[in-house]
């Protein structure tokens, strides 16, 4: 056994003989690095930097966020998965995370037996958007459509493997689908090609999308979700329009290395809780295109668990890998 390992047991059975609280009390000792597998500017990014910083004022210690990019969000869930589990590592992850692990041949970590879920901290429905020349208002009017001209209509997403991809094999698959999909290098190009009208179908975060819908230069169809947004509550859900288990919710949750105490876990809960019920927070959430949601750490550890095999069956049906 390494010095460093007998070192961590030690300090292990040290916090276990501390009463109950008083690990929670102690912590955060130093700055908490908050690992974000996306670059700087995103909505991810924003989101949590705003909530980061709230705890950070009510702690009184740092949180401050690292962007670390690469591998579709791997590489910076893999340094987490092998931090230190005291609380002073944590993640801030988007819907790949529950995706990737089916995605690629290979990821540095186990989704459910590396981390132990924090909150779910805030989501954004995906939108079924459409060019306005497509002769469809409705859900059951782009199936129609769809079914009687297949391999005509093609749909954009940021790249293979996006949720923006998956959103739309899902959709796929639930009706039967030939509709063709077209990678971009981005989320921008994508919408781009699918205002002119060039990739007609398109599965963005209706964050993303709210600005074009609103000029009028895409048609909302329906958000993939279980309720509808408060961004644009005229957008009817795929379940109302007769589509159940069709949700792709892009989602900023926070993991922490499994093992870690869950006295912090819950302190951490508790302080995402208070943050995004802040006015303030809740504004700018909205516009980001966000909702506050908060969930408890067995709430947002239900929900890995039945999206990690809904997507592995999306992504089998559509003979999807990544090297």
């Amino acid at each position: 056994m390494s010095i460093a390992r007998r070192d961590f047991l030690g300090l292990a059975a040290g916090a276990l003989a501390l009463p109950r609280g008083a690990l929670a009390q102690a912590y955060p000792a130093r700055p908490v690095k908050v690992l974000v597998p996306v670059g700087a500017g995103g909505a991810n990014d924003t989101s949590t930097r705003l909530i980061m910083q709230k705890i950070a004022d009510s702690l009184g210690q740092s949180f401050y966020v690292e962007n670390m990019v690469g591998g579709g969000g791997n590489i910076a869930m893999g340094a987490a998965a092998k931090a230190a589990p005291d609380g002073h590592t944590a993640i801030s992850v988007a819907t790949s995370f529950v995706i990737n692990s089916s995605l690629y041949a290979r990821v540095p970590y186990d989704p459910v037996k590396d981390f132990a879920p924090v909150s779910l901290m805030c989501s954004t429905a995906t939108l079924i958007a459409i060019h306005p020349s497509l002769p469809a208002n409705s859900l059951k009017e782009l199936v129609v459509l769809a079914k009687a001209n297949p391999g005509k209509y093609t749909y954009a997403s940021a790249g293979t493997g996006t949720p923006a991809h998956l959103a739309g094999e899902l959709f796929k698959s639930a009706y039967g689908l030939d509709i063709t999909h077209v990678p971009f290098t981005g989320g921008n190009p994508a919408m781009t090609s699918t205002i002119g009208g060039h990739t007609p179908i398109i599965f963005p975060a209706l964050s993303t999308a709210a600005p074009y819908v609103k000029a009028g230069t895409l048609r909302a169809i329906a958000v993939m979700s279980a309720k509808r947004s408060a961004l644009m509550p005229e957008v009817p859900t795929m379940a109302e329009q007769g589509a159940s288990d069709q949700e792709a919710d892009v989602i900023v949750g926070l993991l922490v290395p499994a093992g870690t105490a869950q006295e912090i876990v819950e302190l951490l809960h508790r302080e995402i809780v208070k943050a995004i019920a802040l006015p303030e927070v809740k504004e700018r959430l909205a516009v980001l295109g966000f909702d506050p949601v908060g969930s408890t750490p067995e709430e947002f550890g239900t929900w890995i668990k039945a999206e990690l095999p809904k997507w592995a069956k999306v992504i089998r049906a559509a003979s999807l890998t990544i090297q």
